[in-house]
């Protein structure tokens, strides 16, 4: 965790797209003397059993997950922590369920919103911030067709009188960065298997999480709303822990954000199975090749080799696997996606299997035997960065820096080293491991004070609505300056952190982004409490260009792409480090002459 004492921007850039280290369930210490520990009614199920809904009950309870969100983050006697919202939404689901028609369930909300006491007239309205970036996203409140008169109008009647908050009981927002914190959430570790009531928790309180405080939300693609309504009957038939933990994944993928994945349940994902392919595979071009090989298979022409394009595994086409898995695979973007797919491309159980290769043009059906998973991690994939110290000189006019490994003690160092060249090579195709690198490596390539980045925060008085918040960062000028050419590598590998350094250092006087788009998420990472002791995250608050140029789903986008070849991998040649050097010592080289000056064995 990080000290409150330091200035609040200093703060906010050193979470910027990383984990706030909060814990994935409420600690005992957090509930103690509060509602959650009061009220223990539900403490061994919720009771409610759902049959096949049919298409008015879907409605009712779609409708159920709306307002119950609503009231969470608007109802005076929620926001204060007087009720416990799971268990007061397992006191209404059977009633909503019940429901014969979409009339008397509104009667019953109407009825229950009743029992949650008046709201009282606020002392004065919330007031709207500066700079909204999106509004509240409450427009469904208007409709009487859905909704019915009276449920609208009181709806509307308690949207409209919500107060200026500080603090909510199930929602705060981290000092000094504001994102949001989900502290009272709690995981139901033990919650019985087959328990509608908890599996349609799990789907209202991550529906309403993006709702209300998901700061990309206007960049999910989809009607919000529809997808609420397209899971209720998957969350509510679940059969048990695995269909549950799918439903989950699936829902999450909607939301198309690389950092939210269900982090508890990778191996849920396709293709199931604790075998591993002796090989480690990347998606050049949309094909799965071969990157590296394990021994002592990789000797024999009947096995895999690197180059390799994988074009079925038992027969079954790598196409059609992939269109079948995409559901299950969260993103920002498709490039990030298929990264993902490769490193679980090979899995499945243990054992023989069939392949289907391109090679050289031609097609060659091998046999191969998937090991275990354990025995395949001794042999790591390739790095994308170079192997060895973090800085390095390739040549008399070429410096080079993997981010990974750079220390912000060692920026000094680093940088009268590199005097003299004309060009210095930044990589981020990796992520960076000392946060402090950006501002001190940053400050010595700017002669000016330089903004860079610009954030957008949700609201506790307004809910839903995003903000261009508080004071933007800049780069401050230190010396020595390093005064050649600055060169930032990327691709699908740089996520996050890596991609708010190559934002930093892309507003360096003539810098140059080079290579492929990135994962296109940024943002400090929101942890999300699951039924079911899982979890979940967001990115947690928006991350723009000074010109409120968007990051989220885009990604660094090259100045110069380069993308690496089937035939590069297969040569074992690092393009994009090619093009990078040939940049700074020119186009005209020849590529031999290149090669020469990366180190061997890369």
């Amino acid at each position: 965790m990080l000290s409150r004492c330091l200035p609040r921007i200093v703060i906010a850039l050193s979470l910027a797209g990383i984990a706030l280290g909060l814990w994935v369930h409420a600690p005992q210490s957090s509930i103690a003397g509060t509602v959650l520990e009061r009220d223990r009614e539900f403490d061994a199920g919720s009771n409610v059993a759902v049959a096949a809904l049919n298409s008015v009950q879907i409605d009712n309870v779609a409708t159920l997950g709306r307002v119950w969100g609503l009231l969470k983050y608007h109802h005076p006697k929620v926001t204060a922590g007087e009720l416990h919202w799971d268990y007061e939404l397992f006191r209404v689901l059977p009633v909503i369920v019940a429901a014969t028609d979409r009339v008397a369930a509104q009667a019953a909300l109407l009825a229950w919103i009743d029992r949650l006491g008046e709201i009282g007239a606020p002392e004065r309205p919330a007031p709207l911030p500066a700079d909204v970036h999106f509004t509240a996203g409450v427009a469904w409140l208007d409709d009487e067709g859905a909704l019915g008169r009276a449920l609208s109008r009181r709806l509307r009647m308690i949207h409209a009188a919500r107060r200026p908050q500080t603090q909510q009981f199930y929602v705060s927002l981290a000092p000094g960065v504001d994102n949001p914190v989900f502290e009272h959430e709690l995981d139901y570790r033990s919650f019985p298997p087959r328990d509608a009531g908890y599996a349609l928790l799990a789907l209202f309180r991550f529906w309403n999480i993006i709702q209300y405080w998901f700061p990309y939300r206007d960049l999910i693609g989809e009607n919000w709303h529809e997808v609420l309504r397209e899971f209720v009957p998957r969350f509510a038939a679940a059969a048990d822990r695995d269909a549950y933990q799918r439903a989950l994944i699936s829902l999450i993928a909607r939301v198309h954000d690389t950092h939210a994945n269900l982090s508890t349940s990778y191996v849920m994902r396709p293709p199931r199975g604790e075998g591993q392919l002796p090989a480690w595979f990347r998606f050049v071009d949309h094909h799965a090749v071969v990157v590296r090989t394990l021994p002592p298979a990789e000797a024999s022409a009947r096995a895999l080799q690197r180059g390799d394009v994988l074009l079925a595994i038992d027969g079954q086409p790598i196409d059609t696997l992939i269109s079948m898995w995409r559901p299950y695979y969260a993103a920002s973007n498709e490039p990030t996606r298929l990264r993902d797919m490769a490193s679980t491309l090979g899995r499945g159980p243990e054992g023989p299997v069939m392949l289907s290769v391109r090679r050289d043009g031609a097609t060659l059906v091998l046999p191969a035997v998937r090991m275990s998973a354990s025995e395949r991690q001794r042999t790591p994939s390739p790095r994308r960065e170079l192997s060895g110290p973090a800085f390095r000189r390739l040549s008399e006019r070429v410096a080079y820096l993997a981010l990974s490994r750079a220390k912000a003690a060692e920026v000094p160092k680093y940088v009268e080293d590199a005097a003299g060249t004309h060009g210095w090579i930044l990589d981020l195709r990796s992520y960076p491991a000392d946060f402090p690198v950006l501002f001190r490596l940053g400050a010595r390539l700017v002669d000016k004070p330089t903004q860079f980045v610009r954030f957008t925060m949700g609201d506790l008085s307004n809910p839903g609505l995003f903000f261009f918040g508080f004071d933007k960062p800049l780069l401050k000028p230190e010396a020595p300056r390093y005064r050649g050419k600055i060169i930032v590598l990327v691709d699908e590998v740089t996520v996050s952190r890596a991609e708010y350094f190559a934002m930093a250092f892309r507003a360096a006087p003539g810098a140059i982004v080079m290579g492929s788009t990135t994962a296109a998420a940024d943002g400090n990472v929101s942890p999300i409490p699951l039924p079911g002791g899982l979890a979940s995250r967001i990115s947690g608050i928006g991350v723009f260009y000074p010109d409120k140029r968007p990051t989220q789903r885009v990604g660094i986008v090259p100045d110069i792409v380069v993308q690496p070849t089937i035939g590069g991998l297969r040569d074992g040649r690092d393009e994009v480090l090619e093009a990078a050097i040939r940049e700074i010592v020119g186009r005209d080289v020849a590529t031999e002459d290149v090669r020469k000056l990366i180190p061997v064995g890369q």
